[in-house]
């Protein structure tokens, strides 16, 4: 079984031993394993950085505003996302019963995480 990278916060560890404790993984899906893994431990840091710090700070101005943080958590957690569709990891086995495309013959087909679309005002 593959050791995790160091420096992973409590909640990337315990994801990176669960994954690994219930597939194989290939080369390939341990080294996205390993930066979702390290992306989920940024975002805990940044998390944890906004609790003590707020969701402001003071802009150059002096004005309040959005804290940096804040938008990098948010592209943390978009990049986290790519990178969990990208594992292409099977449905939870909770439940027995096969899924529609299991049942047709078809393979499970998955993309990765839907990208940001601009939407135009006034738009039907």
């Amino acid at each position: 079984m593959p050791q995790p990278p160091d420096g992973l916060s409590e909640a990337a560890l315990r994801q990176w031993w669960a994954v690994c404790e219930a597939f194989e993984l290939e080369a390939h899906e341990e080294a996205l394993l390993r930066e979702a893994c390290r992306t989920l431990t940024t975002c805990d840091d940044l998390a944890a950085l906004l609790e003590v710090e707020g969701l402001t700070s003071e802009g150059s101005t002096g004005q309040r505003v959005v804290h940096p943080a804040l938008l990098e958590l948010r592209q943390q957690r978009l990049t986290l996302a790519r990178l969990y569709a990208s594992l292409r990891l099977p449905e939870s086995d909770e439940d027995d019963r096969p899924s529609r495309a299991t049942r047709s013959g078809r393979p499970q087909r998955r993309g990765g995480a839907r990208g940001l679309y601009a939407v135009r005002a006034g738009a039907p």
